[in-house]
């Protein structure tokens, strides 16, 4: 008999050494929690048979089957026998394969019932399994048995490997469940008991053996509500620890700098504008430290948002940080607030107004004398607003008295990032994150739990509409044609253009090819050192290109940025470091290569770098992809609206949740395995009011030692006080 025991047990004791080395070799399995916590994919009702017709090539199947023949013949000019078996589904047949396996033929007979895994290949267009690991269900004579094996009537299929299949996983579990002693259950009880959920080892086992679907499926909703209850309660008590932070008030002055600014300004501000201005200098006047995030539209004026915060703050002695991801965004948001500030970015200067503050960037890649000034710059308190990339964080970087960090595009940034930036400062600084994809009330409950958030919807007054076409290149080779001639119309009327491409240069440049540009389409990705020598000597000849990728110089980059900026270059021919944060108004028309290899906030994100200016922007998808595939569908939704929030949502449909959720990183990876944030959006609504009502009860870890434990166990992974919020 079994020793007992309990979540935490070495699963060598359960299921033995060898065993053990395969589940931890194989799925990263090594204790019975490990184990239990690997759920079934689906479940199969014995006697009702997989449809095989569904079974796509390379796929790693678990089946059930029924032997429709078994045949044994000799091998064609060589020594040795194959035995191909069929199993049907009563409609379509699958052939099972084993070589110099005679003797199996005896136990597959006609009508023998089994599980049968393996990958599916093709042989002379049929599908087939060729030696796949196969468990027969046993004859009516031994049901009890059976029943026994297969933890009832329905069959649960888990996620396998070649070396596991899935009833080798059951039958590890089955023992796993045998050996289980009482589970400690860390959801309160009046939680538990008000939504009908089974105990957490009820739960585990219901969902591994379920007697019917409802029992499994309520196993299931009581698994992902803990997903959801755990990490809801982790974000409400870390937005609590927040409030309880010291930070120095900013309150706005009514006849400072930032006053001199909105009167300088040439526009006026959105209501939503207005309206999340108010929410952040509350926030700035506050005690303690401001944690919010900004989302919006592309286009919708967060920029002038974020620079209206760091001028309150320079107004009240301090300093603001930007923190941009890259070196041509960090370089464009300098040149931005140059021009939105004018004179008021002249302090220091003869003739400067009376408020003016200075800017200075910090990079990697700049000289050692800018380096060196801009570094006295900031130390000295003089910049009021210091502009800069990951170089920010570094140690040579001190600042008199920094009180506002501003991060943009905030998904690129851990929170580690962040919290060496806040470490520069004597008392927590105010933090406001911006990011221009915007992002589903789900994901923001679920990963932005801590953030307060506001939204920016609506465009500035004036800002054009942009439309969106896909050109099929290899089914409308003139589509493409008609794109190059597009470009050109609109470079005659005094419009600049862009062409983006997914890389810089391609894996193999031998095989170049120019008819691709000319509508003849290569199999090649395109790439940025391919494209701009065959449009400059073919299609878009005469015009005035110019390259800009990551791998070019700050200088250059800044040089290429500042004459595209300035109208000395019509066509910018670029990878994916315009994405975000270049404003060049002049520029009305967008060329995506191969645009299915570009995620939907990417496009979104590219498209809305033109039609910045008077005049409509045109985007154009460029693509080989066929019709009817997901990628075509993809970039059809992105045609048909520019409704950014609709856009995350596909979004979100199409990626792995991990990449959302912070997968990557072991304290989410290991902790979401249920949650779906579309799906589930009742469930997490549901879990974070319940998370706020227990967090805001007196002493709730001593009431709920249990739910401490496990919260605990959560804070201390390394990798969870570091979701990737994006």
């Amino acid at each position: 008999m079994l020793a007992m025991a309990n979540l935490d047990s070495k699963l060598v004791d359960v299921v033995g050494d060898r065993t053990s080395k395969v589940l931890a070799s194989g799925l990263g399995i090594s204790t019975v929690e490990d184990l239990l916590r690997h759920y079934p994919r689906r479940y199969v009702l014995r006697g009702e048979l997989t449809d095989i017709s569904e079974l796509k090539e390379d796929d790693e199947v678990t089946i059930l089957a029924e032997v429709f023949s078994a045949t044994t013949r000799t091998l064609h000019g060589r020594k040795g026998t194959i035995l191909e078996v069929v199993v049907t589904d009563g409609t379509s047949k699958l052939s099972l394969t084993f070589f110099n396996q005679p003797w199996r033929e005896r136990e597959l007979h006609v009508g023998r019932q089994g599980m049968f895994a393996g990958k599916v290949g093709l042989f002379k267009g049929k599908r087939q399994l060729s030696h796949p690991d196969y468990e027969l269900i046993a004859d009516g004579s031994d049901v009890d048995s059976a029943i026994d094996q297969f933890a009832g009537k329905y069959l649960a299929v888990y996620p396998a490997t070649a070396k596991l299949p899935s009833w080798k996983i059951a039958q590890c579990i089955d023992l796993a469940l045998g050996a289980l002693d009482e589970v400690s259950d860390y959801l309160p009880e009046e939680i538990r008991v008000s939504h009908g959920y089974p105990t957490l080892g009820e739960a585990l086992k219901s969902l591994h053996q379920p007697s019917n679907i409802e029992e499994s499926e309520l196993a299931r909703e009581r698994l992902t509500f803990d997903e959801a209850f755990l990490l809801q309660l982790l974000l409400v008590v870390r937005r609590q620890e927040l409030r309880q932070l010291k930070a120095t008030p900013r309150p706005v002055r009514s006849n400072g700098l930032l006053a001199a600014f909105d009167e300088s300004l040439p526009f006026e501000f959105t209501a939503g504008q207005r309206e999340v201005m108010q929410e952040i200098e509350s926030d700035l006047a506050a005690q303690h430290p401001m944690h919010r995030l900004l989302q919006g539209e592309v286009g919708s004026g967060k920029t002038v948002v974020a620079i209206r915060a760091a001028l309150a703050v320079v107004d009240s002695g301090g300093q603001a940080a930007f923190l941009a991801p890259t070196e041509v965004l960090a370089q464009q948001h300098l040149r931005t607030l140059q021009k939105l500030l004018g004179p008021l970015s002249h302090g220091g200067m003869l003739g400067a107004p009376e408020h003016a503050t200075q800017l200075t960037l910090i990079t990697g890649s700049q000289s050692t004398a800018s380096r060196k000034e801009a570094l006295a710059l900031c130390a000295s308190g003089e910049a009021g607003i210091v502009i800069g990339t990951h170089a920010l964080l570094g140690e040579s970087v001190a600042f008199k008295d920094l009180g506002l960090i501003i991060v943009d595009e905030q998904h690129r940034f851990g929170v580690e990032q962040r919290d060496a930036l806040k470490a520069k400062s004597e008392k927590p600084p105010h933090l406001l994150v911006m990011t221009a994809t915007p992002i589903p009330r789900t994901v923001a409950m679920t990963v932005f739990g801590d953030l307060d958030i506001s939204t920016l919807r609506e465009l500035p007054l004036g800002r054009q509409p942009i439309t969106t076409h896909v050109v099929p290149a290899l089914e409308k080779p003139v589509f493409l044609e008609r794109a190059w001639q597009r470009v050109k119309e609109e470079v005659s009327q005094g419009h600049q253009a862009y062409v983006v491409a997914p890389r810089i240069s391609a894996a193999t440049p031998e095989d170049s090819d120019m008819d691709f540009l000319f509508g003849v389409v290569s199999a090649e990705i395109a790439s940025v050192d391919e494209i701009a020598p065959m449009l400059h000597a073919g299609p878009l000849k005469g015009l005035r290109l110019a390259i800009l990728h990551g791998q070019l110089s700050n200088d250059e980059k800044d040089a290429t940025m500042r004459a595209f900026a300035d109208g000395e270059i019509d066509v910018l021919v670029s990878t994916t470091v315009i994405e975000v944060g270049v404003d060049v108004p002049n520029a009305t028309i967008m060329v995506i290569m191969d645009a299915d290899r570009f995620g939907v906030s990417s496009l979104h994100q590219l498209r809305g770098r033109v039609g910045r200016g008077t005049s409509p922007g045109l985007c154009l998808l460029v693509t080989n992809s066929p019709a009817g595939t997901s990628a075509r569908e993809r970039l059809t939704a992105v045609a048909a609206t520019q409704d950014g929030f609709e856009l995350s949502r596909i979004d979100l449909e199409q990626r792995r949740e991990g990449d959302v959720l912070g997968a990557s990183q072991s304290g989410t990876r290991s902790h979401l395995r249920l949650l779906r944030v579309l799906r589930d959006e009742a469930l997490i609504d549901q879990a974070r009011t319940d998370a706020t009502v227990i967090a805001a009860s007196d002493e709730w870890q001593a009431k709920f030692e249990k739910l401490a434990s496990a919260l605990t166990i959560l804070q201390k992974d390394s990798a969870s006080q570091y979701i990737d919020k994006g």
